[in-house]
């Protein structure tokens, strides 16, 4: 759930940088790199196709949601009886529980005749 509102939210651009026909850069994030044709002359332009500059700049721009404050004044009793008895159970899942008592104590451990895990060369790692 989290990952869905995270990219609902999250807003990026992605900036291209063409020489004529050509895409030179792609950045996410920040500006794309220009190829160093911005400061020559239109005349100067080798590709006899083009009637306006030689490069170009194209941006993509993906806006999020930003309408994501939910109000709980809003909230139906449907739907407070709901969340309040969701808290509840929830609360009294995890119960400690005081009972302490070990029944082990009063037994002792059998005699140790072979080590199995020697004789069979099973080691635990």
């Amino acid at each position: 759930m989290a990952t869905v509102v995270l990219f609902s939210t999250m807003s990026f651009t992605i900036d291209m940088h063409y020489c004529g026909d050509v895409l030179v850069d792609t950045a996410v994030f920040s500006e794309a790199q220009s190829c160093g044709m911005e400061s020559m002359d239109d005349s100067s332009c080798t590709t006899p196709n083009l009637k306006k500059k030689c490069c170009s700049e194209k941006k993509i721009s993906f806006e999020g949601k930003k309408n994501l404050q939910t109000s709980f004044d809003n909230l139906s009793f449907d739907q407070q009886v709901f969340i309040a008895s969701y808290i509840y159970t929830y609360s009294n899942l995890f119960e400690v529980s005081e009972d302490n008592s070990t029944s082990f104590l009063d037994y002792s451990p059998p005699n140790f005749v072979k080590d199995i895990q020697l004789l069979d060369e099973v080691f635990l790692i």
